[in-house]
């Protein structure tokens, strides 16, 4: 199971470990973006400080219906204690976690500042 807390804006936050090209582990606070179909962004300092490999570029439709072009790069990300390598997004934002990464995860979110933010594999019927 994946925990974090509710900030002060109402964002459901929790830690991600991603492993830079140097081998180390630079853990960051990520953002739960519900909107985000992706699986991860990062701003580009952060993917500079990681030394990422970059992958291809990709495209999106964003909220107001424009269209952004950005550079997609691969990371190893520690999810759930498993080791995964995933793409990740180029943004001008905080990081943000995305639906593709919490694929067969269940998200509660409890809405208050301070509350639980649980993420836990859904279990097969």
């Amino acid at each position: 199971m994946i925990t974090g807390i509710v900030n002060r804006n109402f964002e459901p936050i929790i830690s991600l470990s991603l492993y830079g090209m140097d081998g180390q582990i630079y853990t960051k606070e990520a953002i739960i973006d519900t909107g985000f179909n992706g699986w991860l962004s990062l701003p580009s300092d952060l993917i500079t400080q990681l030394n990422l490999r970059w992958k291809r570029r990709g495209r999106a439709l964003l909220g107001d219906g424009s269209e952004c072009v950005f550079n997609v790069y691969e990371a190893v990300v520690v999810w759930d204690g498993k080791l995964l390598t995933i793409p990740v997004d180029e943004a001008d934002s905080e990081p943000l976690v995305g639906m593709s990464l919490m694929d067969g995860y269940q998200l509660v979110v409890q809405v208050v500042p301070g509350g639980l933010v649980e993420l836990s594999p859904v279990t097969s019927i």
